[in-house]
């Protein structure tokens, strides 16, 4: 009904930039936060940085001044620019967002995951 679709994540070289992308599809009354999230091998799933429709941001303190997130309310698409990438930036990078759909439904929607991975 609803899906969340990432894409973006690669492999790169320390200091070097990736875009994440994820696109939200199907039965969508409105979206409200969008976010992104990631798991390392071994580590729970953390909070990287999420954004309000309104536009309102928040980070994780490991990546800001790093990464940036942003919206396109037309497209229902959340990015997350990630800039001076580290080795521990490595993980599996999940989109989230909370989304009413037609039937005004209000739930929490998950993207299947992107892998990052940081070289050193």
């Amino acid at each position: 009904q609803v899906q969340l679709v990432e894409s973006g994540g690669g492999l790169v070289q320390a200091g070097g930039s990736l875009r994440l992308s994820c696109a939200a599809s199907g039965i969508i009354f409105s979206i409200n936060a969008m976010g992104w999230y990631r798991q390392a091998p071994g580590k729970q799933r953390e909070l990287v940085a999420t954004i309000t429709s309104g536009g309102s941001t928040k980070f994780a303190d490991s990546v800001k001044g790093r990464f940036t997130i942003s919206r396109d309310n037309a497209k229902n698409t959340v990015y997350l620019q990630m800039n001076s990438l580290k080795p521990e930036d490595t993980a599996d990078y999940y989109c989230n967002a909370r989304i009413t759909t037609i039937n005004y439904y209000d739930m929490d929607y998950w993207g299947k995951g992107t892998l990052v991975t940081v070289s050193s």
